[in-house]
């Protein structure tokens, strides 16, 4: 009997998609995080029986309440790799200050930086939530790892994906060969490759909160139209469809497979935005870069901002290439954006 037909699990992936400069570590390290999005999914699944929903009664460095799962995603996710000797820091959006790799383990060559849980207001109502992550080179190996090694701009990035929990469990990823995407079988426990070379289809959709339209610019404002359908522009594009969850991956995957924009922009009077510009901006514009997109922050491409704390933050447009660099074009009309 001869099998013609290939099973392709994310640790055979991972082997067989190593980049040159890849290591045994990096490729372990990325199953190490796939590792913790198990972990995290089985806890998600099982959200309203088991006792992780709500608040628990503590805020983040953002100011945000945390969610009971928040932190057990967070602390999965630092626990399985602190102790590898595959990174020499981290960094989480829920904590003020790096986290350093314990003393009594071995330091790596890698940076992980990440989001636990994008979109946790969303848990108790059992809407899609997801984790985010992205990983660097150490910058100075003489060093134990500090806040420096974090502080790169997205273009130095060697790998970053998603997780997205939801109808199903994706593992959304690139090393900068192209953008694959696998699907947890709850059966068999295991990652399986489901989306091969992922890329932004002809657009369908746009997302945006529009609870915010009149905090935007003038010049936001129209490009919204714009994307209506609205108004006597030659090249206007086919009216898309709004479509917004307010979780952050949940958009972007949505996007990255119908087609389509997601945008955050700056309020007038607050240039800095809402995105956070290492743990959600710059892994999600490498993605949408790999997959033939582009993010911007609407005057810049968000791979080189380069943040200057942890918890940078900033305006995005991310999603297809010619709908990005048309918000940059509206932009560029006026800069009351960014007063």
């Amino acid at each position: 009997m001869r099998f013609t037909e290939k099973i392709i699990t994310i640790e055979r992936f991972i082997f067989e998609h190593q980049p040159d400069y890849a290591r045994g570590d990096f490729t372990n390290l990325l199953y190490d995080i796939a590792m913790a999005a198990k972990m995290i999914a089985n806890k998600t699944t099982r959200a309203g029986l088991a006792d992780i929903l709500g608040t628990s009664g503590a805020t983040n460095v953002q100011g945000e309440t945390q969610q009971r799962l928040d932190i057990y995603a967070d602390q999965t996710i630092f626990r399985l790799v602190d102790h590898t000797g595959r990174v020499c820091v981290m960094a989480s959006e829920e904590h003020e200050d790096v986290l350093e790799i314990p003393p009594e383990f071995n330091k790596g060559r890698y940076v992980l930086v990440y989001d636990p849980l994008d979109g946790s207001s969303n848990i108790d109502v059992n809407v899609s939530i997801g984790t985010v992550f992205g990983i660097y080179r150490c910058v100075d190996w003489a060093n134990r790892g500090r806040v420096e090694d974090c502080l790169q701009p997205g273009r130095k990035l060697l790998a970053a994906g998603y997780v997205l929990y939801g109808a199903s469990t994706m593992l959304v990823y690139s090393t900068g060969q192209g953008v694959h995407g696998f699907t947890l079988d709850p059966h068999i426990g295991e990652f399986l490759l489901s989306h091969p070379d992922m890329r932004f289809p002809e657009p369908k959709y746009y997302s945006a909160n529009h609870a915010y339209f009149g905090r935007w610019s003038p010049e936001i404002q129209e490009y919204t139209r714009w994307l209506q359908g609205r108004g006597d522009y030659e090249d206007a594009p086919k009216a898309l469809s709004e479509r917004y969850i307010g979780s952050l991956v949940a958009d972007f995957h949505r996007n990255l497979l119908r087609g389509g924009v997601f945008m955050y922009p700056a309020e007038v009077g607050k240039p800095e935005g809402k995105i956070r510009v290492l743990y959600e901006a710059g892994p999600l514009a490498f993605l949408a870069h790999q997959a033939g997109g582009y993010a911007s922050d609407g005057q810049q491409n968000i791979l080189d901002i380069v943040p200057q704390t942890l918890h940078d933050r900033t305006p995005i447009f991310i999603g297809n290439r010619h709908l990005v660099q048309k918000a940059e074009e509206f932009v560029a009309q006026g800069d009351t954006a960014f007063q």
